[in-house]
């Protein structure tokens, strides 16, 4: 069985880097083999590729109940647990706007804290791992890492090249 190593194809355009997408498909590369790394934003519906899964929606949507129900606690349950002997001025013991604060604003923090700490797991944070890692990434260029096996190296430089690769090389990762 042949190894596999990862190669990088420098692009300095998307519509090329999109069409070496679809031709790495081609021959045979799955989309878990390869990485665009870019210094601009680039949606996956640029590049022609699936959309990422993430775990923040339910996490975040975790945290929302969460809050809710702690807010709902707060607002409904210790109210019981300091009686008042006397209803002053016939206010009810639970007051309306009061808990409707109560209950957004809990809602409101968990969420947020609930997607601030999906976002951070989701993005591996910190990496201690060396990474791959190209200088002219910041200087606007697209590159596109990916794995093939050995025996397949030249065929994917060449198809690289002919779409319009600047450079095509082995990838190593570096400590950055």
């Amino acid at each position: 069985m042949a190894e596999n190593i990862s190669l990088l194809a420098l692009f300095s355009d998307l519509e090329p880097a999109a069409d070496a997408i679809d031709k790495l498909r081609d021959l045979g590369v799955a989309e878990e083999q390869m990485n665009v790394i870019s210094g601009v934003p680039l949606n996956e519906a640029m590049l022609g590729r699936k959309e990422q899964e993430s775990n923040v929606p339910k996490l975040a949507f975790a945290g929302a109940i969460t809050g809710f129900l702690v807010g709902s606690f707060l607002a409904f349950v210790t109210p019981y647990w300091y009686p008042v002997p006397i209803q002053v001025g016939r206010q009810a013991i639970i007051p309306g706007p009061p808990t409707i604060i109560v209950l957004f604003e809990m809602t409101m923090l968990f969420l947020l804290l609930a997607t601030f700490l999906g976002v951070f797991l989701d993005s591996f944070f910190p990496y201690y791992r060396p990474l791959k890692y190209v200088p002219e990434i910041s200087d606007g260029k697209i590159a596109i890492f990916f794995s093939c096996p050995e025996n397949q190296k030249d065929t994917m430089i060449n198809s690289m090249t002919i779409l319009g690769a600047e450079k095509v090389e082995v990838a190593e990762a570096k400590q950055l």
